[in-house]
């Protein structure tokens, strides 16, 4: 299932909001164990918000990206912990498909940008093993389970979301501008997987098992249709 967004309460226990600024889940009812590779908060946290926030390509503000999101998302009335994120990419690019199956509820929420398109293993343009990059271009992905996750079946999702990206990224035939060989992201992807509040305990979700086809087949729609909006800035 797809629906596009503006202020979008599909369940009792999120809420998400949508600009042309900004992608703002809220997480209603208490805080939720998140795993992520955020700017803000990542790791693995506790957290009321997740944040995904549109910037700049070449982001150079003032203070530090954790800094930035942390004052956004109190400006907007965010109350509680924070996961932010960020990305150069279009809001219009959101896309969001949800699935509830055997009673469990699994969303994916996807923004994409690929002007920075790579294949693993590419030569990196920051040479010194310790560094961080200053491009925001990003294919960024948001996973929500009403089911609660074990730590293991979080890693397990991310490894599963990952898959489901480059399997849409191999799908529309992009190419890494470095190798000319297919993407398998970009070089500043961000991911996050919510763990729910319910009931339900998911130990695995792998390729398998029900939840992680699911997970896989919502993942990989989102991020193939949020491809399909993508247009180089040549064929504008």
């Amino acid at each position: 299932m797809i629906f596009f967004m503006s202020d979008i309460k599909l369940s009792p226990w999120y809420r998400i909001n949508h600009t042309q600024d900004y992608v703002w889940v809220e997480l209603l009812h208490g805080e939720h164990r998140v795993l992520s590779s955020s700017v803000l908060n990542g790791g693995l946290a506790k957290a009321r918000h997740l944040l995904n926030l549109k910037v700049p390509r070449f982001f150079d503000g003032t203070e530090h990206p954790t800094l930035s999101l942390q004052s956004y998302a109190e400006s907007l009335g965010a109350k509680g912990p924070i996961v932010g994120m960020m990305t150069a990419a279009s809001m219009d690019s959101t896309r969001c498909y949800r699935e509830l199956v055997q009673g469990i509820e699994l969303v994916a929420l996807v923004t994409c940008g690929l002007d920075n398109a790579r294949r693993v293993g590419d030569p990196a343009e920051y040479r010194a093993m310790v560094s961080q990059p200053h491009e925001a271009g990003t294919i960024n992905i948001i996973v929500l389970s009403s089911a609660g996750l074990s730590l293991a079946a979080m890693v397990e999702a991310v490894q599963m979301i990952t898959e489901a990206k480059t399997a849409a990224l191999m799908a529309a035939g992009i190419s890494s501008p470095v190798s000319a060989e297919p993407a398998t992201g970009t070089g500043t992807d961000a991911v996050a997987v919510v763990s729910g509040l319910g009931g339900e305990q998911v130990q695995y979700c792998g390729k398998h098992v029900l939840f992680g086809e699911v997970l896989g087949r919502i993942t990989f729609n989102a991020v193939q249709d949020s491809i399909r909006w993508y247009r180089p800035p040549g064929d504008h």
